[in-house]
């Protein structure tokens, strides 16, 4: 019994050391090679994307987007899965679509599901960033979070971008959540769709995490697979005013947190 009970404990501790491998060694490798992967066809595809920034034509920027999200996925082996809460439809253009965050390659691979030319708002800090600043510079749009004044003026601008027939992508809950776990909703995206009465298409990024997760380089997770995202069905905003915010921003959030609870098997 007791040759059984070390035999048990000396398997479970080689099960652990294989786990300390992995995390230690071949995850970073693959974030090595995801980095590389995410990298090179940018640099190769940035002068057709830059001489379509300065030139606005945005239409072009978004199919360039399309063919790097496609090249990222297929050279670091991660095949999105896109499902449909009733059947696959054309996103309504324009409109405020608003996906969880749970890690980068949310971002990434959003021209998957995303049909349309489509701006982002992001982190200011991406301003910071050579070569890909220049989205943010000629049509994407920068936020200081913690700035009110800065906060009005980009979705001021969001405004104007829906005006002219272009839909805007908002991550709701301002920053990337911790292990897939849902955060509260900041309203900006609410306000916006009812101020412009424009349907909200909310998503839920179930799993991105698991392959691409935010922290540390040798703690986190990285590895190929298969990210699954679901595409809910658009809600409409006419008739809304901004008394129905609070409404709105509940519904959807319950929303996400149905689908993350059904696919992880628990309360999320």
């Amino acid at each position: 019994m007791e040759q059984r009970y070390n035999f048990i404990v000396y398997f479970c501790g080689l099960n652990q050391i294989k786990v300390i491998i992995v995390r230690m060694i071949l995850m970073p490798l693959w974030k090595i090679w995801f980095a590389l992967c995410f990298a090179i066809p940018f640099i190769i595809l940035f002068p057709f994307f830059y001489f379509a920034l300065v030139t606005k034509r945005f239409d072009t920027v978004y199919k360039l987007k399309r063919v790097w999200a496609r090249t990222i996925s297929i050279g670091s082996m991660l095949y999105p899965k896109i499902i449909y809460v009733s059947k696959k439809y054309a996103l309504p253009k324009p409109c405020v679509i608003v996906p969880n965050h749970t890690s980068y390659i949310d971002i990434i691979f959003s021209p998957f599901y995303i049909d349309h030319t489509a701006v982002y708002m992001g982190k200011s800090e991406l301003l910071k960033i050579p070569l890909f600043k220049y989205f943010f510079v000629y049509l994407d749009i920068p936020v200081q979070r913690k700035s009110a004044s800065d906060s009005h003026k980009a979705f001021h601008k969001a405004g104007a971008m829906i005006d002219a027939g272009i839909s805007m992508v908002i991550y709701p809950e301002g920053t990337i959540g911790d292990r897939g776990h849902l955060k509260p909703f900041k309203n900006g995206a609410f306000k916006l769709a009812i101020e412009k009465q424009v349907p909200i298409v909310p998503v839920v990024n179930l799993n991105n995490w698991w392959y691409l997760e935010n922290g540390g380089f040798f703690k986190s997770n990285g590895r190929p697979g298969f990210p699954i995202t679901v595409v809910g069905d658009p809600i409409e905003t006419k008739g809304m005013t901004e008394k129905d915010m609070e409404e709105l921003k509940n519904k959807v959030h319950t929303f996400m947190k149905y689908e993350l609870d059904k696919f992880n098997g628990k309360k999320n």
